[in-house]
C-alpha cells in the first residue's frame, strides 16, 4: 500500500471506536446525576467490600430505589422503544431453550430454567405496566438485582460501545477495490497451533492473502484496508455493493490470538502517553502518517473470518440477532448468556441541537453477545445499531457504571 493512495481515503470518526483506544478517561457516573442522588447506593453495599474473601462475580442485592428526582434512574426509553425490548427478549427466550443453552448453562451459578422464568415474568410486566415507574415498583416486588463485582470490586464497569457498519463493497477486485475479507477456511479446526499471525496471512499491507492460506478465501473487495480491519473489530457490517445490491457479513470463526488494539500499540511506541489519548487524536495521527497503518494493524495478530449472511440481522455469540441499545457483550466464561440485565453508565446522545451529549441514563438489556477485547467482570460492550451515526455514538462511549442481572426471587 503506497502513500499516495492512502492520501485519497478519508479516516471518519466511525472507523476508530472505543475497542480501539486506551487511555481514554472514562466519564465518572455521578457527576451526571442530581447531587441529591449522588449516593453510594449504586456501588455494591459496604459489607461486601471489606471482606476478605474472593468474592462471587455477581453479588445479590436489594433493588436500588430511585430518587424522586433522579429520572436516570429509570428505563426512561421504554416510553417509545417497547417493541424493541420486547423483540430482544424473545430472542433471549428463544435461545435458551437450545441445545447450545442447556450445555452453557452447565457451567452457571444460576439455572436455565430460573433465567427463562425471570424472562417470562419480565416481559409480562413489561406489558401490563404503563410507565417506567410502575415497571421498576414492580420489579422491586419480584426480582433479586445481582450486581456485577466490577473491576474494583465496588461495582465499577467500563463500559464501551460497538456497531455494525456500512461500507461499499465489490463482490470482485478491481484497481479500486483491492482489500479483502475472507471467509472461513474449511480445515480451520486442524491448522496447527500457533496459527498464522495476521502478518503471515496478509502481509505487511495486507495484499499478500492470495499468496498463502488465504488463497481462495476471498469473500469481499474494499476500498481501503481500514474497512475489512474495522469489519474484524465489529463482527459484522452490511454492504452496499457496486452492482447496486445490498447484503450482510458475519462473524465464522477466528484465530487462536488476542486482540491488541491500535491505541494501545501507539502509546506503547511512545507517539502518545496514556493519559488523555482520544479519538481526534488518533486520527489526526493517521492522517498524518497514513502508512503506519502497515505497521500497527499488523501487530494485531488476531485474525476473523467471515460469512455473508444475505441481509440477516448481525448477530451475537449466543446465535441470536442484537438489537440496538438492547443489547450487550460480556465475558460468557462469568456472565450468564441471554439474560435480563439493567445497566447505569453515561452514553453519548445527539441533543435537539443536533451535538453529542452524555446522558446518565439506566437501560434493561439482554447479555447476547461477547467480544476479544471484553474480559473480566468489569466489561461491557454496548451495542448501539448500524451506520455511521451509531458509530460515531459507538466511538464515543468510554465511561464508568454499572451493570446488575434480574433474577427472579428464589
Amino acid at each position: 500500500m503506497n502513500s499516495q493512495h492512502f492520501a485519497n481515503i478519508t479516516i471518519s470518526l466511525p472507523i476508530f471506536m472505543a475497542s480501539l483506544i486506551v487511555g481514554i478517561q472514562p466519564l465518572p457516573n455521578q457527576e451526571l446525576s442530581p447531587p441529591e442522588c449522588r449516593l453510594g447506593k449504586w456501588n455494591l453495599p459496604a459489607l461486601v467490600n471489606s471482606t476478605k474473601q474472593k468474592l462471587p462475580v455477581l453479588i445479590p442485592r436489594v433493588p436500588v430505589t430511585c430518587c424522586q428526582e433522579d429520572i436516570s434512574c429509570l428505563d426512561q426509553a421504554i416510553d417509545h422503544d417497547k417493541q424493541s425490548l420486547l423483540k430482544s427478549i424473545d430472542y433471549s427466550l428463544k435461545y435458551l431453550q437450545t441445545e447450545r443453552a442447556i450445555i452453557a448453562y452447565k457451567k452457571s451459578e444460576f439455572t436455565r430454567e430460573r433465567v427463562y422464568k425471570s424472562l417470562q415474568k419480565f416481559r409480562q410486566l413489561l406489558i401490563s405496566t404503563k410507565s417506567p415507574q410502575q415497571l421498576q415498583a414492580a420489579i422491586e416486588k419480584e426480582f433479586v438485582f445481582y450486581q456485577s463485582i466490577g473491576r474494583d470490586n465496588k461495582g465499577t464497569v467500563l463500559f464501551t460501545a460497538y456497531y455494525e457498519p456500512l461500507y461499499l463493497a465489490s463482490r470482485q477486485p478491481t484497481k479500486e477495490f483491492r482489500y479483502a475479507a475472507y471467509r472461513s477456511p474449511a480445515d480451520l479446526e486442524s491448522w496447527a497451533k500457533p496459527h498464522p499471525t495476521r502478518l503471515e496471512l496478509e502481509g505487511a499491507d495486507g495484499l499478500q492473502g492470495s499468496k498463502g492460506k488465504l488463497t481462495g478465501l476471498e469473500l469481499f473487495w474494499f476500498r481501503n484496508r481500514l474497512e475489512p480491519y474495522m469489519i474484524q473489530i465489529q463482527g459484522s457490517a452490511k454492504l452496499k455493493l457496486t452492482d447496486g445490491t445490498q447484503t450482510t457479513i458475519g462473524y465464522a470463526g477466528n484465530t487462536a490470538y488476542n486482540y491488541r488494539s491500535l491505541g494501545k500499540s501507539l502509546v506503547d511506541d511512545g507517539k502518545f502517553p496514556l493519559e488523555g489519548l482520544n479519538m481526534p487524536i488518533i486520527l489526526d495521527y493517521f492522517r498524518k502518517y497514513p502508512q503506519d497503518l502497515n505497521i500497527y494493524i499488523p501487530r494485531d495478530q488476531s485474525f476473523v473470518f467471515f460469512q455473508e449472511n444475505h441481509g440477516q440481522p448481525a448477530q451475537g455469540s449466543i446465535g441470536v440477532p442484537v438489537t440496538p441499545e438492547r443489547s450487550i457483550a460480556t465475558d460468557k466464561s462469568l456472565m450468564p448468556p441471554g439474560a435480563l440485565a439493567l445497566i447505569r453508565a453515561p452514553f453519548p446522545y445527539l441533543n435537539k441541537s443536533n451535538k453529542i451529549e452524555h446522558r446518565l441514563v439506566s437501560r434493561y438489556v439482554l447479555d447476547q453477545d461477547t467480544g476479544g477485547a471484553i474480559k473480566g467482570a468489569g466489561r461491557v460492550d454496548y451495542f448501539l445499531g448500524t451506520g455511521e451515526s451509531a458509530g460515531e455514538r459507538a466511538g464515543l462511549t468510554v465511561s464508568n457504571g454499572q451493570l446488575f442481572y434480574l433474577l427472579l426471587k428464589p
